[in-house]
This record gives C-alpha cells, structure tokens and sequence, in this order.
C-alpha cells in the first residue's frame, strides 16, 4: 500500500444494504473541495461480501481501500463501531492522509471522535462546507453554532492530520464517472488488537419510516406550527402522494405533537437536500433552514408576507395554506 502525498484525502465511508451508503457520493463532492491541484482521494469502506464491486469502478476517487477483518461487516451495524474503530486508526497510520472525512451518521460520529482522541488527532464535526486554504494549506470548515442561529468559520492551525464529519444532505452526490477506474485494494486487519471487554450487540430493532425517506427525496412537503395541528398534516400527505415526495416537518410541529421526530428536519433534524422543498407554514427561523439550505428550489407557502423563509425561496405564495394547498393538490392531480 502506498502513502499519499500530504495534500490528500481520504474518506472512509459506510456500506448498507448490499450499497454504498448514500453518504459516500456527498463525501467525494466534498473531498474535491479540499483536494490539491495534483492531490489523490482514497475511499475505504469494509469489504462487505454483500457489496457489489462494480459500485466501485466508477467512483471519482483515486483509490479505494477494502477494510478486510472477519468482524468488521458486524460491527459496522451494530452499534459497537470497537472493530471498525481500530481498522480506521491502522488505515490512518498506513496511508497517512492531510485529511480524514466521515459522514455524521451514528457510525461517523462514534468512530470520529474516538480515531481523533486516540490518534490525538483535531476534530471538526458537524460541519456543512469546507474550503481549502491556498496558501496554509490547511482546511477550513463551516458549521452551525449558537443553536443553528450563525455560522462559524473555522481553520485548522499547524500541521498534521485534519479530521471533519460531514453533516448528510450538506454535499450534492459526485457522480460516477465511465471514464474513471479508482485501483482497488483489499487491506488484511485482521491482526488489529481489539478490546477484551468489548460490549456484546444483542438485537436490532428496526422502525419501519412512513413514505420516502427524507434524505433520498427527489421533493419534499414539510409543514410547520403555522398549520395549527395534527390533521392538516393529512392534506400534506395527499400532496405528498400526488407528488411522489416525501413529508417533513419543523420542530415545532414535531414537539407539539402533532407529527412524528422523524419527520423533522433542521438542525437537531435531518439535513435534506431535494431538488424541490415546499414549506407550508413554516416561517424559515434559521436552525430549520440549517437542514435544507442545500435544497436546489424552495417554495414557501405562508401568510406572513414578512417570513424569514421568502427571503430563502425561490418561489412564495402569501396566503392561507387552507385554500392554496387543497388547490395546488387538485391542479398537480389535473396534470
């Protein structure tokens, strides 16, 4: 195996369901944005026996790393993240990356933190941008703070490792590319050192979501307090079915009780980045636009014509949403 050169990167993605995890398109885009000129990017994920290796001859990546230890598929649904843990500190160590990218999924978030307390390593996590310093040649990173009200801007100081979670639906997916053929490498860990008293995983529940899941959503109808309760969440879903989109929702309809957390989007949400995101009665306060400032096209449907989320829309209609919605419903159905 060899060592990159110091302006490089690399990402260490998950697999799910036999795929490439959906995040792992978003960390290329944003690997190329803190890529040198001349700089290589490395993708490593587990060697998943279930994965199809054709998913990974067009990536827009230089080289990808098959993390091989006969616990480390396991572990990557378990909860645990000990094994996968320990294989990402012997990659690090191996291929001695400028930079180190993961997605702040439950996985991302745990193995983060602790490659960067283990290695001693800086951690930005969180974050929804990321530049590179021409002249440092360090990275700079954008993240939400003061409870999603600003964002801050932050530089890695002196030298070494830099280590970012990157916050999902902040990056559009790279696409493949035919013209591309990333090497592809199988890494033997099996001797990595794992610890003794290492908690057991039991069980995995899974909860069945209601339609499209937010963060692969082409669209996405969300309602906010404006609505004023539980059942007008079922117009939105009408619309929902119309569209083929997914059904979202601010916090505040979330904690009032009138839609599942699952549905939430913002900063203490999901982040989603659709090509269309209607808002109804959603007034655009700044920790729910954190979570679909990436999306391409906003249409904001709300009586107050002072609401923050015009200043954020592509299109707006001032009105109230009990005879916009059922008509825009009806006419999308017309067509």
């Amino acid at each position: 195996m060899n060592n990159f050169d110091k302006s490089d990167v690399l990402i260490i993605g998950e697999t799910a369901d036999g795929s490439l995890h959906p995040t792992v398109h978003q960390l290329i885009s944003a690997a190329k944005k803190i890529t040198h000129q001349n700089g290589s990017i490395a993708l490593s994920i587990p060697d998943d026996s279930c994965i199809d290796h054709a998913l990974l001859k067009n990536l827009d990546v230089d080289a990808v790393y098959l993390m091989q230890h006969p616990l480390i598929a396991e572990d990557q649904c378990s909860g645990i993240y000990d094994t996968f843990t320990q294989a990402t500190s012997a990659m690090v160590n191996q291929l001695k990356p400028n930079a180190l990218l993961f997605a702040k999924t439950d996985l991302g978030s745990v193995v983060a933190a602790r490659v960067s307390a283990k290695n001693n390593i800086p951690l930005a996590a969180d974050c929804i941008d990321l530049a590179l310093n021409s002249v440092s040649g360090r990275v700079a990173v954008t993240r939400p703070v003061h409870g999603g009200n600003a964002l801050g801007i932050y530089e890695f100081s002196g030298e070494g490792l830099q280590t970012v979670s990157i916050r999902p639906g902040s990056f559009d997916p790279a696409e493949s590319s035919a013209d591309n053929s990333p090497s592809i490498e199988r890494v033997d860990l099996s001797d990595i050192s794992i610890p003794d008293n290492q908690p057991v995983h039991i069980e995995t529940v899974s909860e069945e979501g209601e339609g499209i899941p937010l963060e692969k959503a082409e669209i996405v109808v969300a309602g906010g307090r404006g609505l004023g309760g539980e059942k007008p969440f079922e117009q939105l879903r009408e619309l929902c079915d119309v569209l083929g989109a997914a059904l979202g929702a601010s916090r505040a309809a979330c904690d009032a009780g009138w839609i599942d957390h699952s549905h939430q989007v913002g900063l203490t949400g999901k982040s989603i980045s659709p090509v269309t995101y209607i808002t109804v009665g959603i007034s655009g306060a700044s920790q729910h636009m954190a979570g679909c400032s990436a999306a391409r096209n906003i249409i904001a449907i709300n009586s107050d014509p002072e609401a923050n989320i015009f200043a954020h829309s592509r299109f707006g209609v001032v009105g109230d949403w009990q005879k916009v919605v059922p008509a825009f419903t009806a006419a999308l159905a017309e067509l």
